[in-house]
C-alpha cells in the first residue's frame, strides 16, 4: 500500500494475481485491454513497494520513481479511455470515447515531456511517499486528466463500468482532500484495489453468456 513496502508489495501481488485471472475471463482481443488493468495496477504496486525500499540507494530510487511516474502520469490518462472504448458498442458513446481518448493522449504527452525535461522525485511524507511532480497540479492538467481517466467511465453502456466510475471519482475526492501532500500515491493506492471489480465485470459477462447458452 502506499503507507508501507509490505503493504504495497503484498496489494501488488493479490492485483496481478487478479489480474492475470481476469485476463483469463477475456472471450475477444478488444477485451484484453480493459481486462489487464488490474494486472497493470499490480505492477505499479509492486513498483512502489521497491521505492519504499529504495531510498537508501539513489540510483534505484530514481529509476523506480521514475517508473512508477510512468504508470501514473502517463499511462493511465491514455489507456483508460482506450481500453473502455474497445468495449463500447454504442455509436454515439463511441464518440464521445474518442474525444477522452484525445484529451488522455494530450495529457499523457504532456505530463511524459516535464517529466523527461524537470524530472520527478519522491519522498516520505507522513507516512506516504509523496511524488514531486508540479506539471501534474496544473488547474488545467488536473482538470483533463480526472476527465480522461474518471469521465470515461460514465460514457460506458455497461453498469458494472459505470460503478466503477463512480468509486474512482470517490477515491480521487477522498484522497484529495485528506491526503494532498501525497495525493498521487493514496488515489493510485485506492484505484488499484478498486480495480479488482473489473474481474466482476468479466465474470458477469461469462455467466450471462452461459445462462444465454442454456436458454
Amino acid at each position: 500500500m502506499c503507507f508501507s513496502a509490505t503493504a504495497s508489495l503484498i496489494a501488488g501481488g493479490a492485483l496481478t494475481a487478479a489480474g492475470v485471472a481476469t485476463i483469463r475471463k477475456t472471450e475477444t482481443k478488444a477485451e484484453l485491454p480493459f481486462a489487464s488493468i488490474p494486472l497493470l495496477f499490480g505492477i505499479q504496486q509492486i513498483t512502489e513497494g521497491v521505492i519504499w525500499l529504495s531510498f537508501g540507494s539513489p540510483l534505484l530510487n530514481i529509476a523506480m520513481t521514475y517508473v512508477y511516474s510512468m504508470f501514473s502520469h502517463v499511462l493511465w490518462p491514455i489507456f483508460v479511455p482506450i481500453a473502455i472504448l474497445l468495449l463500447e458498442k454504442d455509436l454515439m458513446r463511441k464518440k464521445v470515447l474518442h474525444v477522452f481518448s484525445g484529451i488522455g493522449l494530450a495529457v499523457g504527452i504532456f505530463l511524459f515531456y516535464f517529466i523527461l525535461t524537470d524530472g520527478v522525485t519522491s519522498e516520505i511524507t507522513s507516512n506516504s511517499i509523496a511524488y514531486i511532480s508540479p506539471h501534474l497540479y496544473l488547474p488545467l492538467v488536473m482538470t483533463l486528466y480526472v476527465l480522461a481517466t474518471c469521465g470515461s467511465w460514465f460514457v460506458s453502456s455497461h453498469k458494472i463500468i459505470n460503478i466503477f466510475g463512480v468509486v474512482f471519482l470517490t477515491s480521487f475526492a477522498v484522497a484529495a482532500w485528506f491526503f494532498s501532500e501525497t495525493f498521487i500515491s493514496v488515489w493510485c493506492f485506492f484505484a488499484a484495489v478498486l480495480s479488482a471489480i473489473i474481474y466482476w465485470y468479466f465474470r458477469n459477462n461469462l455467466i450471462t453468456q452461459k445462462l444465454a447458452e442454456t436458454v
